[in-house]
């Protein structure tokens, strides 16, 4: 690439070097870079502006979001708990009916047990009876038996 010798009044130009060569002074270049930033600063200005603007309103809806999604938890939570209730509820209800069983049971088990003490008892009576009717028998038994005169010295 080559470079253009500048004249003695075209110090202050810029000049690049490509295929074709330009030249171009500084004023212009600030003149159209001031213009493109005219033309273009507002829009961009505005964009910025619109571009916080969205960035707030979305921090301002994830919070809210948050704040929802907060509520959908406790909501479920208490669903959880309500559910719990309910179930500590039907495990009582089967916890008194196990109860009233157990106190029928245990009335039960005594009933049985006073009448198996008086059937023992009873049967103890009948056999101590039986025992007492066989001695009398025997005894009486003992008495009809022939009992040999005893021989007296006498004769």
């Amino acid at each position: 690439m080559m470079d253009i010798p500048q004249e003695e009044g075209e110090q202050d130009a810029v000049c690049v070097v490509m295929e074709d060569v330009v030249c171009v002074d500084e004023q212009t270049v600030q003149r159209l870079t001031d213009g493109f930033m005219s033309h273009y600063l507002p829009e961009l200005s505005a964009s910025k502006l619109t571009l916080q603007e969205l960035t707030q309103n979305q921090a301002v809806l994830l919070d809210t979001l948050e704040q929802e999604v907060s509520k959908f938890r406790e909501c479920n939570a208490m669903m959880d708990l309500n559910a719990l209730f309910t179930e500590a509820k039907v495990y009582h209800s089967k916890l008194v009916n196990i109860r009233k069983d157990m106190i029928v049971l245990h009335d039960k088990t005594t009933r049985l047990k006073k009448r198996a003490l008086k059937l023992q008892q009873h049967k103890q009576k009948e056999d101590l009876e039986r025992e007492q009717q066989r001695e009398r028998e025997l005894e009486r038994e003992k008495r009809l038996n022939a009992k040999p005169a005893k021989r007296s010295s006498d004769a």
